[in-house]
């Protein structure tokens, strides 16, 4: 798999379509984003360096790593650095054009 597009291809489409949300939602966060495969999964780069990733498995979305936000995202988290969506339930959009503004403003922090 080369492209994000090919990722996004191989699920089913009730999956296809909260994956091209999620990837319209983080465009839509971070103007002149870019995106490439790494670690076998949808990543965004902003300038060249890898923003953060996201994936589908059976029954949830996972985005990674997680970010540095003042919210609480004790119901998503999973282990140390990963956030987890069900698809059982609403994908919180607004969360993750927030999340994705996050890595943003830390990374224009470090600059």
């Amino acid at each position: 798999m080369e492209t994000v597009d090919e990722y996004i291809a191989t699920f089913p489409p009730e999956v296809r379509e909260v994956l091209e949300n999620v990837r319209r939602t983080i465009h839509a966060a971070v103007p002149g984003a870019g995106e490439k495969i790494s670690y076998q999964i949808p990543t965004i780069t902003l300038d060249g360096t890898s923003l953060l990733h996201f994936s589908a498995w059976k029954s949830h979305l996972a985005l990674y790593p997680i970010p540095p936000i003042d919210e609480d995202l004790t119901p998503y988290r999973s282990g140390k650095g990963t956030l987890k969506f069900p698809f059982d339930k609403p994908i919180p959009y607004d969360l993750i054009t927030r999340i994705s503004q996050a890595f943003v403003a830390a990374r224009n922090v470090q600059e």
